[in-house]
């Protein structure tokens, strides 16, 4: 397998192939099955970079459909310790207008359907407090207000399992609550890249104002401000890549400690060995 440092979890415009040196195309299997496409790999400098097209080449894959578990434990198998992930979001705020970067540090589950976790046989309890990597986020944001777009450090991202958008009723709920920001895709994809102990972030793009804001949200206008970012978004990443190093003291990186080996007597030994990638240097012998 690849040695890689950073993946990029995206929509197919955010990926840049001028920006890579000796690409190709990786197929990885994992025990929870293939993940959305094929893995782009690359070089950029002296380290080695993946993309990752979350929803699939044509955006073909429901965020509902997505297979999740499968695309974060192939970054982890390929080695990837950092995750930038780009996500088109909705506002709930009228400060925050569409165009507008958001990075995001909080997020609230309004999922219902999606395995959550990579350990379906045994209970392992880890923490989730925050679940966007701290000095990863404060990277993305310094870069992107650094350019001078507009940009909002922090916020809460409400995950709704889609891929209805909401209804006006509901987009009123949330903004009420106090979200910032509504979105399909960071749950479980910040949760099982914790599991995975990678550092997770994520540069989100405001589209529209979600329905709360007695507008209807149309899929042609999305795109089109989706096609707006795209160039934004890879402008954040390139620098991003060029400044991004390995951070071993992050909480990130030790997020299952403990938890593991609390559960380590109750671990089936079938599971233990696929899941070895994740949590092999929590095993005994």
């Amino acid at each position: 397998m690849e040695n890689v440092d950073i993946a990029i979890i995206g929509g197919s415009g955010v990926y840049d192939v001028s920006l890579f040196d000796n690409v190709k195309q990786v197929d990885v299997d994992t025990p929870f099955g293939r993940p959305s496409d094929l893995i782009t790999v690359g070089d950029f400098g002296d380290r080695k970079v993946c993309f990752l097209p979350r929803h699939g080449s044509g955006h073909r894959i429901s965020p509902s459909n997505l297979n999740y578990r499968a695309n974060i434990f192939a970054l982890k198998k390929l080695g990837v310790k950092q995750i930038i992930a780009a996500s088109a979001v909705g506002s709930l705020k009228k400060e925050l207008k569409p165009l507008d970067i958001v990075i995001p540090d909080q997020i609230y589950d309004r999922t219902k359907f999606r395995p959550a976790t990579f350990f379906d046989d045994f209970v392992v309890h880890m923490g989730f407090a925050d679940p966007f990597c701290p000095s990863m986020s404060r990277m993305l944001y310094d870069i992107s207000s650094s350019r001078g777009y507009r940009t909002h450090n922090g916020g809460t991202y409400v995950c709704i399992e889609g891929p209805q958008f909401s209804t006006r009723a509901e987009s009123k709920v949330y903004q009420n609550l106090g979200f910032d920001i509504i979105g399909m895709t960071a749950i479980p994809e910040a949760k099982l890249a914790r599991e995975a102990e990678i550092c997770y972030a994520t540069i989100a793009t405001v589209t529209d104002y979600d329905v709360w804001h007695e507008e209807d949200v149309t899929i042609e206008s999305i795109i089109e401000n989706v096609m707006k970012n795209e160039k934004t978004v890879r402008e954040i990443i390139k620098e991003t890549l060029e400044k991004l190093q390995p951070n071993d003291d992050c909480i990130c990186k030790t997020a299952l400690a403990g938890a593991i080996t609390t559960a380590e007597e109750h671990i089936p030994d079938d599971a233990k060995q696929e899941l070895k990638p994740l949590i092999g240097k929590y095993l005994k012998g």
